[in-house]
């Protein structure tokens, strides 16, 4: 384990590998801020609101949530152009986790600024729709996909539950969500997860300095500790996609906790991890918004 960048994040969330370009994308979103690396120096974003989540579209462009929308972001200049609200009319939240889906969606999970309780939804965006999907969630986090296209997981944290639901054939869920992993009985919080290339989660779990694996039963597996009590979005990339990156966050720290960890809040890598798969692509039109 190495700390792939040092910057430290107050809520560092949504790491993205992006294949064409091999960086790594993630956001500090209390600090409104992009970062993205590759084997330079890191570039930093400074956005004009809150953003959390994003995919990749093509080499040049993101799909990006704000706290008030999703936008396409040219990554280069930061140029970023409107393409749905999101609950842009309720002040009390903010987006949070996010990712693309196999069916060409993306889903993307609201929570209250300050965490208040059943705040927030998670919604799916695809061929210019934005839906709801769930409500009365508090901390929405580790949305990601089955390899085999026959599930999606999600999480709220708040409550410590990772559930998994069945989807159709265009990646809309059918069927009442099933509690995975009741992570609460265990004392663990699950945030940020990732379906690894056989089928098992990487979850990071906030609060307890670590990755955990999640056989597709549920049963808790390895974990991959990191000095960061509260360890946020795991990502898989490098050329092989065998490298764990995972953001990390200094929230709720306080002066004693932040000497004993002085890495919380940076981001990290893990080389020579189990096999990951390639984020798909978000498929908005190269001639425009839509």
């Amino acid at each position: 384990m190495t700390a792939f960048d040092t910057t430290i994040c107050a809520l560092g969330e949504g790491a993205l590998w992006h294949p064409l370009r091999q960086e790594l994308f993630w956001f500090d979103i209390t600090g409104k801020r992009l970062l993205r690396k590759g084997s330079g120096p890191t570039t930093v974003h400074h956005l004009p609101e809150m953003h959390s989540a994003a995919a990749w579209i093509d080499e040049n462009r993101l799909l990006v949530a704000s706290e008030t929308a999703l936008w396409e972001m040219e990554i280069d200049t930061g140029t970023r152009t409107r393409l749905i609200a999101l609950e842009d009319d309720n002040p009390i939240t903010r987006s949070n986790d996010g990712r693309c889906d196999p069916w060409g969606g993306f889903w993307i999970g609201t929570m209250g600024k300050s965490a208040e309780e059943g705040a927030g939804a998670i919604y799916r965006y695809a061929h210019g729709e934005l839906r709801r999907l769930y409500a009365l969630i508090s901390i929405p986090n580790a949305m990601c996909f089955d390899r085999g296209r026959g599930c999606a997981y999600f999480a709220d944290t708040a409550a410590g539950k990772l559930y998994r639901v069945s989807v159709d054939a265009m990646g809309w869920p059918e069927g009442e969500p099933k509690v995975l992993v009741d992570f609460a009985k265990h004392g663990l919080n699950p945030d940020g997860a990732v379906v690894l290339a056989d089928g098992r989660l990487a979850v990071a779990l906030w609060g307890a300095s670590a990755v955990v694996m999640v056989d597709h039963d549920g049963t808790l597996g390895d974990r991959i500790a990191l000095p960061a009590p509260h360890v946020t979005c795991p990502a898989m990339g490098g050329a092989d996609c065998t490298t764990l990156y995972c953001t990390s966050a200094t929230e709720g720290m306080d002066a004693d906790a932040l000497s004993a960890a002085p890495l919380a809040g940076a981001t990290f890598a893990i080389e020579g991890a189990p096999m990951g798969l390639p984020e798909p692509a978000f498929p908005l039109p190269t001639g425009g918004t839509r």
